[in-house]
């Protein structure tokens, strides 16, 4: 994010557009549409086939730079930094190696943080980050990546793994294990507050978001200070410097699937660095805020995970360490504390980040369903889209709710977050690289078109790093650990999570060619799309199914974006027979006397 080229001579707009009015741009590399939404952000210019800017976000400004620092702390510092420490160094053999897991997952979070920041100086007032990205880079085939992704986004929508973590620590604070159903009913307690929490109004849940995330930093800060005094000497720890002696012994033993998988573990870890970015359209002056405290967001990250690996190794023996499943940090107390009562509220401690990563987990995805429902390639769409009545995206947390339910109960708890961790690693490799690309397909279109260069541009050197990890974790997931097949990290086959990954995104394909090509050549009609606004203040697209017999008729009073060209009382007379899904709250188009203006005004290039 902090790696840019310099900012353009170009200007960043005309100026001829303000807020709430749009204009039409038709040129050899496709037609684009000019909107201005009420975040401060320059004219988003983008293909006419992507869901509206809102002019007006109906779930509110309220994220600011305190906002977008601690949305992304309070989601990178949870089950992560508590947990994974152990299969990091497992699978890198070394204390010296695992730490420069660390810094690589730093610097690959860097990287891809300014490609997302390139994508979002583009599409300044669009929230949904890579919803957004893949629409825009990939209009054609049309709704292809727009759909696969919210398929994708749909399915893998849920937070078992936190859950489950914060289950463990909470059973951890009375003494006891838990058996696998206490472990499963305490995570879907946990999991369902987290929801409630978020329901009810989108600023408190910002507010209470911000004051978990620095809970969460005060906690961290703790182990690390604890950290420091076990390495005066001051505790009751024996020979802190013990794996600090020969800090890279060990590594020689370590395979390419332990390396892989640890690194799965760090990338796991900083999930939640961009998670600002699925806000941007809540954000004054997005590209700015989001380079600023999103790196530094980052950068304060990593600094305290580097500190709180060293307290984990200043107070835990190498072995235990590599064997201490998911609880890293109750064993650290454990040893530097003993089994007192201040090690029961400590673990407290470590279940509440594990809740208040799930809270910015879920703010986060929600935003990103809302925007595949705004894109109309989801069923119903006011489900998705609406934010009534508390103003909040209702639909998307009950199907992130009851999503992780599902996998919750489904898998058992002991491989629940191994299994979940890896199982978005083939889905998310393969669309980051896809967006790694499409930054090119999107300049390239922006310069044929002459469209404005963007505030912000990510080196080509960061880009092409970024597709050759990406490359990587496509490809690494096939090779088998040096035990056998059923050797890797969970009970059952390594790679179940890489086929199951493939068969989501096939099944994503599969769904796209049944609606948008099967049922309309079985049924007689085309897929057109059509702006809609809700009560709320929300608008989205619509894909509605026209008569073969009426598409001409279609075509010629609509613009390429779904808006009516001639007064909305004549469409309805002339496209009756034409079928949408029913919004009881919505309203076509843009009104007759406004899209009448609007088609006489807009400026063709």
């Amino acid at each position: 994010m902090a790696w840019r080229q310099p900012f353009s001579k170009r200007p960043s707009g005309d100026g001829s557009v303000t807020e709430g009015q749009s204009e039409r741009v038709s040129t050899a590399a496709g037609q684009f549409i000019s909107e201005v939404g009420g975040n401060n952000a320059p004219p988003t210019y983008q293909d006419a086939s992507g869901a509206p800017v809102e002019s007006q976000s109906p779930l509110g400004y309220s994220v600011g730079p305190v906002t977008i620092t601690l949305l992304n702390i309070t989601m990178m510092i949870g089950a992560g930094i508590y947990s994974t420490p152990s299969s990091i160094l497992s699978g890198t053999g070394s204390v010296g190696v695992s730490l420069i897991w660390w810094t690589l997952g730093y610097l690959l979070c860097l990287t891809l943080g300014a490609v997302y920041l390139e994508f979002t100086a583009y599409f300044p007032s669009r929230s949904g980050s890579e919803v957004v990205f893949l629409e825009q880079a990939y209009p054609s085939p049309k709704w292809l990546f727009p759909t696969t992704f919210a398929v994708q986004s749909v399915i893998l929508s849920f937070g078992s793994a936190n859950a489950t973590v914060m289950a463990k620590y909470l059973i951890a604070i009375s003494g006891h294990t838990g058996t696998n159903w206490q472990v499963k009913g305490t995570a879907l307690a946990c999991y369902s507050l987290a929801t409630l929490t978020l329901v009810f109004n989108t600023k408190y849940a910002y507010w209470f978001s911000n004051a978990v995330g620095i809970v969460k930093v005060c906690t961290i800060l703790f182990i690390i200070v604890t950290g420091f005094v076990v390495l005066g000497g001051k505790t009751r720890v024996e020979n802190p410097t013990a794996n600090f002696q020969n800090a890279f012994s060990g590594s020689s033993t370590a395979t390419a699937y332990g390396f892989t998988t640890a690194l799965y573990r760090v990338i796991f870890s900083y999930g939640g660095y961009n998670n600002a970015f699925n806000v941007a359209n809540e954000v004054k002056n997005p590209v700015r805020s989001l380079k600023i405290y999103a790196t530094a967001a980052l950068t304060i990250v990593y600094v305290l995970y580097m500190f709180a690996n060293v307290a984990f190794f200043a107070a835990v023996p190498k072995l235990e360490l590599e064997n201490s499943d998911l609880t890293t940090a109750s064993l650290f107390f454990s040893k530097v504390f003993g089994d007192s009562g201040a090690v029961r509220g400590l673990n407290f401690l470590i279940a509440l980040a594990s809740f208040g990563n799930m809270i910015a987990v879920i703010i986060g995805i929600s935003r990103r369903l809302r925007e595949c429902g705004r894109q109309g390639v989801l069923p119903w769409t006011s489900f998705w889209v609406s934010t009534k009545p508390f103003g909040t995206p209702l639909g998307p947390y009950a199907v992130i709710w009851g999503l992780t339910c599902l996998l919750i109960l489904a898998i058992p708890s002991g491989d629940a977050f191994t299994f979940v961790n890896d199982l978005n690693i083939i889905p998310n490799a393969a669309f980051n690289l896809a967006m790694a690309l499409g930054i090119y397909v999107i300049r390239w279109r922006r310069k044929k078109a002459n469209l404005p260069e963007p505030e912000f541009k990510a080196w080509n050197i960061v880009i092409f790093f970024n597709i050759l990890v990406q490359l990587y974790l496509l490809v690494m997931p096939w090779y088998p650990p040096s035990g056998g097949q059923y050797a890797g990290d969970v009970s059952f086959w390594y790679a179940t999570y890489a086929v199951v990954g493939i068969a989501i995104l096939l099944a994503c394909g599969a769904y796209y060619w049944l609606w948008a090509f099967l049922l309309p050549k079985w049924q007689g009609y085309q897929l057109r799309q059509e702006l809609i606004h809700f009560d709320d203040g929300a608008q989205s697209n619509q894909l509605r199914k026209v008569p073969i017999d009426q598409v001409a008729e279609w075509d010629a009073t609509h613009d390429a974006a779904g808006r009516s060209v001639v007064p909305i009382e004549e469409v309805g007379i002339q496209f009756k027979g034409a079928e949408t899904s029913s919004d009881d709250n919505a309203s076509f188009s843009d009104g007759s006397k406004n899209v009448s203006r609007n088609a006489r005004d807009s400026s063709h290039v």
